[in-house]
């Protein structure tokens, strides 16, 4: 069977020379994270300089233990605050890889303890930013959840900001040459700075992989499981996923009352289904992110009100805004097989001990785009996974022929 981690074997091997040594700056919760993407890039670089597979393998920098920078984040008993490094990133390849939704945070204000928001870790990354501005040879941020993500158009003829936006472009003006997000919420957020580097990576392959490795019930065929949007917005989603399985869509639509509001979005009166029978089918739920949940919950109940079999709630940023007594609940009574998501953002250990809950490793695809980035490599292939999805589930599906035949 495939592997599956990203080898350097699935793409053209890194002949290029690096742009500079690279660099890699820890920001807030996430120093668990960048320890195992540095562990992942170590071990990819000497493999590579053992194999002598690489002209460049003995510039200055290119191999060491240890790329992640000695730095520390400074509050003062205002709230206000400094980051400094206890080294030069004078040309070095930098690259700051940071969670804007850790809300593990804490900091002394006035005598009370204040938790650190998005707002405030987006403060601190222009922080960081502007510390190497001006000495490092290129800066890129590495974000999997984009910072006001979701608000990056307007939705109603009230005037409001566009906020993700305007963070790009304070990003573009501060000299960033790349930023890495993963599964956007909109991917048309590029068009705001066209100058800028952006990869929008997709989780797809390490989700799909791990589903299969974790459940071996699971039969990814059109006669016994499907895909399933829980709005009518992420249908370009699901139909990813669908597309790649090969297996039927089902969208549901919200049956919205836009007579009885005015300014805040219109209730939902109804959620209508429209696809295929599911009766005894295993359905892979779809979304960009989870907050309350409330949304899945609801399209999962229906679901198996209509005689779906196991339902898999898969998104790639869990939040769980309101905790996790419902999915607890939704479990104990059989709603839901699992809730699917990655390790790209904070995970308190209350969820990550949930029987319910599946954590999939994407270090080992961060690193491998830190490493293709250094050199300038095309990253098209790493960014779609559309290829190395089809080649691992046709490994699959023959494994399972071969299976059907022996017994």
């Amino acid at each position: 069977m495939l592997s599956n981690e990203t080898s350097d074997s699935t793409y053209n091997e890194l002949r290029l020379e690096p742009f500079g040594p690279i660099g890699i700056i820890s920001h807030t919760a996430n120093e668990e994270f960048v320890n195992m993407v540095n562990n992942v890039l170590y071990e990819k670089r000497l493999a590579r300089y053992n194999n002598n597979s690489n002209p460049f393998v003995t510039n200055p920098g290119y191999l060491r233990t240890n790329y992640i920078f000695d730095a520390e984040l400074v509050r003062f008993s205002t709230g206000e605050g400094k980051f400094q490094l206890a080294e030069s990133t004078r040309g070095h390849d930098i690259y700051i890889i940071t969670d804007v939704l850790s809300y593990n945070q804490k900091t002394p204000l006035s005598g009370n303890d204040h938790r650190l928001s998005p707002d405030d870790h987006y403060r601190d990354l222009l922080r960081i930013i502007s510390t190497c501005a001006g000495k490092a040879r290129r800066i890129n941020v590495i974000m999997p959840f984009m910072y006001e993500g979701i608000q990056m158009h307007r939705t109603s003829n009230l005037d409001e900001s566009l906020d993700c936006a305007a963070a790009l472009r304070q990003l573009y003006s501060l000299g960033v040459s790349n930023v890495v997000v993963f599964d956007p919420h909109d991917t048309r957020i590029d068009n705001a700075t066209p100058l800028l580097g952006i990869e929008k990576p997709k989780s797809a392959y390490k989700i799909i992989s791990t589903i299969i490795s974790k459940f071996g019930s699971i039969k990814l065929k059109p006669e016994s499981s499907m895909v399933v949007s829980p709005d009518e917005t992420g249908i370009g989603r699901a139909e990813f996923y669908a597309s790649m399985l090969n297996i039927p869509l089902g969208v549901f639509y919200r049956d919205r009352d836009y007579v009885n509001f005015q300014y805040e979005q219109p209730p939902v009166k109804e959620y209508k289904f429209i696809g295929t029978d599911v009766s005894g089918k295993d359905v892979l739920l779809i979304d960009d992110m989870i907050k309350t949940g409330n949304t899945m919950l609801t399209t999962a109940s229906i679901l198996k009100e209509k005689g779906a079999r196991d339902i898999y709630y898969i998104a790639p940023f869990g939040m769980f805004t309101n905790g996790f007594d419902e999915f607890d609940k939704a479990y104990e009574d059989g709603l839901i097989k699992a809730v699917v998501c990655t390790n790209l953002i904070y995970r308190p250990q209350e969820l990550l001990d949930k029987p319910w809950y599946v954590d999939v490793n994407m270090t080992p695809y961060v690193a491998r785009i830190i490493d293709a980035l250094n050199v300038d490599e095309s990253v098209s292939k790493l960014i779609n996974s559309t290829s190395r999805i089809r080649e691992f589930l046709d490994q699959i599906r023959f494994d399972e022929f071969i299976e059907d035949v022996i017994y």
